[in-house]
Formats: C-alpha cells, sequence, structure tokens
C-alpha cells in the first residue's frame, strides 16, 4: 500500500486529489495539509504513531502555497535529508516551475489541468523511486543539457522572485500578492524591484510583456 500526503491549500482540489487517487486500490491518502505548518505538525503525528516507518510514502504537493511555497518546502526536506518522495501538483504549466521542482528534489511534475490516471500513475512511479516526467518535461531536459551556455534572464531569478514576477503579470496587486504569500507588502515590493533590476525592466507594464512574450503568463 502506498501512503500518500496531500498538501494544497485549497480543500476543494484537496478533495478532488484525494477522491482520484482513492479510487485506486494500492494507495491511501493518509493525512492532508494546507500549508506548511500544517504539514509539519502532520508529519510528526503521523511518525509518532506506532508502527509506522515513516510519515508517509509520497507527499503530493502544491507549488502555490501560503507562507512557505512548495518550492521552499522541497528545499527544505531536502536539506533535512528526508526520503519522502515529493510528486508536485500544480496549476502552472511545466516550463514555469517544472526544472526548478526537479532540481529541487522533486521526483515528479503533473499539471492540475491534466488526465486523473496520469496523477495515478505518477503517484505510483515515484514510490518505486523513479522520476516521473512529462513528454513535456522529457523534451524541456533535453533542450536544457544541449542548449548554449545563455539563458533567459528569468531563469536567473529566485523561486520567489520568478512567484512574484508571474502573479504581478497575471493581475495580481502587491497587496494581494503579499497576503497571499503570507509576506509583508514591504518584502513583496523588495522582490518586485530585484526583479525589475535582474530583467532590466521599469515598471509592471514593461514586466508584464516580457512575462508573456516568455510563455510565463497566458496573453
Amino acid at each position: 500500500m502506498i501512503d500518500v500526503i496531500l498538501c494544497d491549500d485549497h480543500a476543494l482540489i484537496r478533495r478532488g486529489i484525494r477522491d482520484t487517487l482513492s479510487d485506486a486500490s494500492d494507495i491511501r491518502v493518509v493525512g492532508e495539509a494546507g500549508d506548511y505548518g500544517e504539514l509539519r505538525s502532520l508529519m510528526r503525528e503521523l511518525l509518532s504513531t506506532p508502527g509506522r516507518a515513516g510519515a508517509c510514502d509520497v507527499l503530493v504537493l502544491d507549488i502555490n502555497l501560503p507562507g512557505r511555497s512548495g518550492l521552499d518546502v522541497l528545499h527544505v526536506l531536502k536539506d533535512e535529508g528526508s526520503t519522502i518522495k515529493v510528486l508536485v501538483v500544480s496549476m502552472y504549466p511545466e516550463d514555469q516551475y517544472a526544472i526548478r521542482a526537479l532540481r529541487a528534489g522533486a521526483y515528479g511534475y503533473v499539471n492540475k489541468g491534466g488526465d486523473p490516471q496520469l496523477l495515478v500513475q505518477a503517484v505510483r512511479t515515484v514510490a518505486q523511486g523513479r522520476k516521473y516526467v512529462t513528454p513535456e518535461i522529457a523534451q524541456m531536459l533535453v533542450e536544457s543539457l544541449t542548449a548554449p551556455v545563455s539563458e533567459h534572464p528569468h531563469q536567473k531569478l529566485s523561486d520567489r522572485e520568478l512567484q512574484t514576477l508571474v502573479m504581478i503579470a497575471s493581475g495580481k496587486r502587491l497587496a494581494d500578492i503579499a497576503e497571499e504569500l503570507t509576506l509583508s507588502p514591504k518584502t513583496v515590493s523588495v522582490y518586485r524591484a530585484r526583479v525589475l533590476e535582474k530583467l532590466g525592466l521599469a515598471n509592471n507594464s514593461e514586466l508584464t510583456v516580457y512575462a508573456i512574450r516568455n510563455g510565463l503568463v497566458g496573453e
């Protein structure tokens, strides 16, 4: 039996994922969390349960969490030497976060808008300690290995800076971003300033145009 924890801040999304996984006879959802704090508490609780060898086999993790993002969680688990296999399930297209997630320690990346059965297949794959990538991600990995050393400016942004860029370009105000990420508006302003400086842009309009041209958000 594959024990799975779900971590997504939207209860309806968690329910949909849970229902999809519950249809598989070899997968069992043992807990759910809405953010990093709840996830840590849940993992400690499961680890203290008599007879359990670990918190879970697979953590199904969303990228866009309040407070610490899914990428932050990946870095923490990697630094701690955690043996949990992480499958990132996100609303963001593969070309935005898949490579970053895999580099941060994820075993796979699945888009929420994809076929639900691919999610079941992905959980089974990563539970076996193997990487799960879609054909699109596989192509990106090949291109990253064969492409010239030069890269797009946004690829040099930190995970949080890229997240801020995408959210601003999606039309969200700094106050909304701050609330969603559980950060102060001042901190978000600092991230915005760094993004503008690193990309050589002057304002949000130029930032939005850059994001659209580079496929970071839809037109």
